[in-house]
């Protein structure tokens, strides 16, 4: 009976003592709660001198390295400016050299009539306008066709085909204006700017592959040989220069022929390559410069007869031969840059 009772009690008791015994294991279930939260920032007081010395060690490198950099940048700049200038001294020197020294060797004789006179001086430097007006048209021109990608398309594309459409461009553009009446302006320029056009064509393919310094002192050279000739060839004696025209046509056609030579001559014949391509810069540099002096003063020739009535003034197709002449010239001083880059 007694049994009974403490059996039937034991639910009793077990109901009385379970909230004791969960206590203890809510309490245990805290710290491990505890744990997946993230530790609390160490403090700071207690840091050690070591860290606080490493630490002021890296900023003051950080800071002297900054400096030492903005230094270095500031040395670089001024190396740069010093090397412009001196650059430009030089090409300034380079064009005053050649000057006198041109006008020593070729103008011994001067002009009997006292020095140009105003009508010839006018047509000269209008002739001069439209030739830099096509340079620049020209230059602009390969610029956009390097920048549009169409230049790239040019090369992948059949090379004897686009030679020989380029060149059947050029001399049709070339002969056009050329037939124009200088009073039908607007057909005229037309042209004119066509022709400029298929001229950027060919050179855009080589000033696609040459860096900007490189171009701008092909083009400082150019314009110092060419205005070097053409001040001895607008102060030299009248029709003094203008019997040359036929040699300079030989030259011209040997220039041309060297040019062509690596298309026939085979690739082991080295010594024989190197020659022609001599012949293609160099010769090419004399031959052109010779067709500067030649077409100033037949500029000049062609003044007076317009100033006699004998033909009309058309400055724009004499500025098509000064044009020629500085693309050819321009073209092998950015070729000769480019191999001295080579060689170093």
């Amino acid at each position: 009976m007694l049994f009974t009772i403490t059996m039937r009690q034991g639910p009793a008791r077990l109901a009385t003592k379970l909230p004791g015994a969960i206590k203890p294991t809510l309490r245990l279930s805290a710290p491990i709660r505890a744990f997946h939260q993230p530790a609390s920032k160490p403090s700071t007081f207690f840091t050690s001198r070591a860290t606080v010395a490493s630490t002021s060690r890296s900023v003051v490198f950080k800071n002297g390295f900054a400096r030492s950099r903005a230094y270095n940048q500031q040395a670089s700049q001024s190396v740069d400016q010093g090397s412009l200038v001196r650059r430009l001294a030089t090409g300034a020197a380079i064009f005053g050299g050649t000057v006198v020294a041109i006008n020593a060797v070729l103008n011994r004789e001067t002009r009997e009539d006292g020095g140009m006179p105003a009508f010839e001086r006018s047509y000269l430097n209008g002739t001069f306008l439209h030739t830099g007006l096509g340079i620049g048209i020209i230059g602009i021109t390969a610029r956009q066709m390097i920048q549009s990608g169409f230049v790239y398309r040019l090369m992948v594309t059949n090379p004897w085909a686009v030679a020989i459409g380029g060149l059947a461009l050029s001399f049709g553009t070339m002969i056009g204006t050329r037939s124009i009446d200088p009073d039908n302006y607007i057909p005229k320029y037309a042209l004119w700017t066509a022709f400029n056009a298929t001229q950027a064509a060919f050179v855009a393919p080589l000033l696609a592959f040459a860096s900007g310094p490189l171009i701008a002192r092909a083009g400082l050279y150019t314009v110092a040989m060419m205005g070097s000739i053409a001040f001895v060839g607008a102060t030299a004696k009248q029709e003094k220069y203008l019997y040359i025209g036929g040699p300079l046509l030989a030259g011209a056609a040997l220039v041309a022929v060297s040019g062509l030579a690596p298309l026939v001559i085979p690739a082991t014949a080295l010594r024989t390559l190197a020659i022609t391509e001599n012949i293609w810069l160099y010769g090419g540099l004399a031959v052109f410069g010779g067709f500067t002096l030649y077409d100033v003063q037949k500029i000049l020739y062609h003044a007076r007869l317009a100033e006699a009535g004998a033909i009309k003034k058309d400055t724009v197709n004499e500025s098509i031969s000064l044009e020629l002449d500085f693309l050819n010239i321009f073209i092998r001083m950015v070729q000769i840059l480019m191999l001295q880059q080579r060689r170093k």
